[in-house]
């Protein structure tokens, strides 16, 4: 939306061959897209997907009438969490290289946007999980794909297969797949968090 509206935003190019994600990323710059490189392609795609998961906790905490504080704990814990699998599974994948930089917009800006915008699909999605719709009369109602929801079952199965434990996204799969009631799964979440 914010980039068919010409504001200002960023954009990161994930891929192996440096010269070609360079090349992809500059003529996709211009005034109001400003584009940057790395080379960490998985790392990136588990990012986008784990943000999506907690965005549905994000919704889902402020159906819950969360306030502003709790919403910022759970997005600091969420990126606590993502930072922990991303940099485990780098270290269990590519031992020999040297580990991306977590801290930027493709791992934490992306996170942030997701989570606290009204425009997220996925905050939309655990906003009416929270309020009391079962998944399949919001995924009806929505009308659009809320890809966290589809995610948060892969990601378990990540979790298991590399051993990286992923307690937040796993309490968010429980309430989508296992029909846990979100204020349960809250309550119980809170107490992981610092």
């Amino acid at each position: 939306e914010e980039v068919a509206d010409e504001r200002l935003s960023y954009l990161t190019f994930s891929g192996l061959d440096g010269d070609l994600t360079n090349a992809v990323a500059e003529a996709s710059s211009n005034t109001y897209i400003n584009t940057t490189c790395n080379h960490d392609i998985w790392g990136a795609q588990f990012a986008a997907v784990l943000k999506n998961i907690y965005a549905i906790g994000a919704g889902i905490a402020r159906a819950l009438d969360y306030g502003d504080n709790f919403l910022s704990v759970y997005i600091t814990n969420c990126y606590r969490e993502m930072y922990g699998f991303l940099e485990t599974h780098f270290e269990k994948v590519h031992p020999s290289k040297e580990r991306p930089d977590f801290h930027t917009s493709a791992y934490l800006g992306d996170l942030l946007v997701t989570c606290y915008s009204l425009h997220s699909r996925n905050r939309t999605f655990g906003t009416m999980i929270g309020k009391g719709y079962s998944v399949k009369a919001a995924i009806l109602e929505m009308n659009m794909v809320a890809e966290g929801y589809y995610a948060a079952r892969g990601m378990q199965a990540i979790s298991k297969e590399f051993a990286i434990p992923i307690p937040i996204a796993t309490f968010i799969f429980k309430i989508l797949w296992e029909n846990h009631h979100p204020s349960d799964g809250f309550l119980k979440m809170e107490k992981l968090f610092t």
